[in-house]
Order: structure tokens, then C-alpha cells, then sequence
């Protein structure tokens, strides 16, 4: 990986350069970006190609499971032969094949709170892309700990969510404020349960992937402290603004 933006940097973001918000200083905002993405399924597939193909310098990829049949109707980093393999690392070859310009690590195994509490010393943001509330309270408590920025999405048959927990900010929700940790248990739904439409998990992975790269290059988000929801069944969008819970256990 190169250190700063050479001729062939320059050219293989040109497209990327042009645009005013994020110019040469963005880009070179984006080349000593290290990003955290937490699962590595049907959002964490399209989130990881955009941000490796839009030249973030260190990509981190933690994902603990191995490529089943199942995943191939959404997890589009992944091939038939790929079955039985670990998805970090499988992700992790396709990533520096489609980019050998930035760092791509693997951790093959599933965030553990200590752990996590570690990996984020030395990353700038963190990809929530993972399938279950457990995963996403632990994340939440480790980036609000870290004051850590953290985009959140979720998806199942049709519908989907997404938002964007800026934690530099001390007054912004999380999202233990939008569910409680004690209203979350092992009965919610899941897409093995209930479905789930492959593309629609690709508009919001790749919705997360534009929030990263809008954060790492110095902006703002207008996600932050909102959660935005699409139903692709009907193509309707919907904006609704979070607050900060005074009863949240994570935040109050």
C-alpha cells in the first residue's frame, strides 16, 4: 500500500477526486483510514467492496462463520467452491484482488467485548453488519466506550433499516436508545426464519459504505442521530429522528 496518493492513485480515483466533497485532501483523508466491518454476510459483502474499491487504507473484517449454500443468494463476495471456507478470509482475498492498493486483515472469529474494545483502538470507524441483537448491543456499548463513530443497518424480507451513531458527539443516541437491550431476546426474527431479499441487503450495505466514506473524509452525516427505513416491497422511505433515552442503561 502506498502512503500517499501516486499517479496511480491519482487515476484510479479520479472519478472519486473530482468530486468537491471529497477532492485530494479527502482522498488522502480516505488512504490513512482504518475501518472495522463487523460481519461479513449480505451487508458486510457490498459495504467491503465499495470502501475497498474506494481506496481505504486499512480494512479489518471480523467474521467467525464459514461459507454455507445459503449464503450465495446474497453474499455476493462468495462462489460455489467457496463453501466451507471462513468468510473473513475468503472476503479478505477477494478485497485485494479487486484493490491491492490498501491493507485487508481478517479476524476469523466473532467479536468478543474485550476484544473489540482492543480493535478499536486503532480503527477511526465501525461497519455494523451483522444479524443479530446481541452483536449489536456489544458493538454499540464498544464505540460509544470508544467514542467511535458507528453505522448500523439491518434487513429482513423486504424492509430494512439504517443509521449512523456518531459517538465523537457526547450528546447523540445510540442505539440501545432505539432498542433497549432488555426488550431484545432470542426469539426476534431472523432472515432464516422469514426470508430476505438479496438486493435490498445490497442498497443499505452500500448505503453504509457511502456514510463511512462521507465520515472518513471530514463530513457530517444526516443519518446521525436519525434512522431511516425502506420497505422495497411498496418503495416507500420513511425518516424518523432518535433521541437519547434519560433511561438507556448504555448512554443515560
Amino acid at each position: 500500500m502506498t502512503e500517499t496518493l501516486d499517479d496511480a492513485s491519482l487515476l484510479r480515483y479520479s472519478r472519486q477526486i473530482l468530486l468537491p466533497e471529497i477532492d485530494l485532501a479527502g482522498q488522502e483523508k480516505l488512504l490513512h483510514s482504518r475501518v472495522l466491518i463487523i460481519g461479513l454476510g449480505g451487508l458486510g459483502c457490498p459495504a467491503a467492496q465499495y470502501l475497498a474499491a474506494a481506496g481505504i487504507g486499512q480494512l479489518t473484517l471480523c467474521d467467525g462463520d464459514q461459507i454455507e449454500s445459503s449464503n450465495l443468494q446474497r453474499q455476493i463476495l462468495y462462489r460455489e467452491e467457496d463453501a466451507g471456507r471462513s468468510k473473513a478470509n475468503v472476503a479478505r482475498e477477494r478485497l485485494l484482488a479487486l484493490n491491492p492498493q490498501i491493507r485487508v486483515s481478517a479476524w476469523t472469529e466473532h467479536a468478543q467485548a474485550e476484544s473489540l474494545g482492543i480493535a478499536l483502538e486503532t480503527h477511526d470507524l465501525v461497519l455494523d453488519c451483522t444479524d443479530n441483537f446481541q452483536s449489536r448491543h456489544l458493538i454499540n456499548r464498544a464505540c460509544r466506550a470508544a467514542r467511535k463513530p458507528l453505522i448500523s443497518a439491518a434487513a429482513i424480507r423486504w424492509e430494512g433499516q439504517i443509521s449512523v451513531f456518531d459517538f465523537r458527539q457526547t450528546d447523540t443516541a445510540c442505539y440501545a436508545c432505539l432498542y433497549p437491550e432488555e426488550s431484545t431476546d432470542s426469539t426476534e426474527d431472523s432472515c432464516s426464519r422469514n426470508g430476505v431479499l438479496g438486493p435490498v441487503l445490497g442498497i443499505l450495505g452500500s448505503m453504509q459504505a457511502v456514510e463511512a466514506i462521507r465520515l472518513l473524509s471530514g463530513h457530517d452525516s444526516p443519518l446521525s442521530g436519525q434512522l431511516m427505513l425502506l420497505d422495497a416491497l411498496h418503495w416507500q422511505w420513511r425518516q424518523v429522528q432518535l433521541r437519547r433515552d434519560p433511561a438507556c442503561e448504555v448512554c443515560a
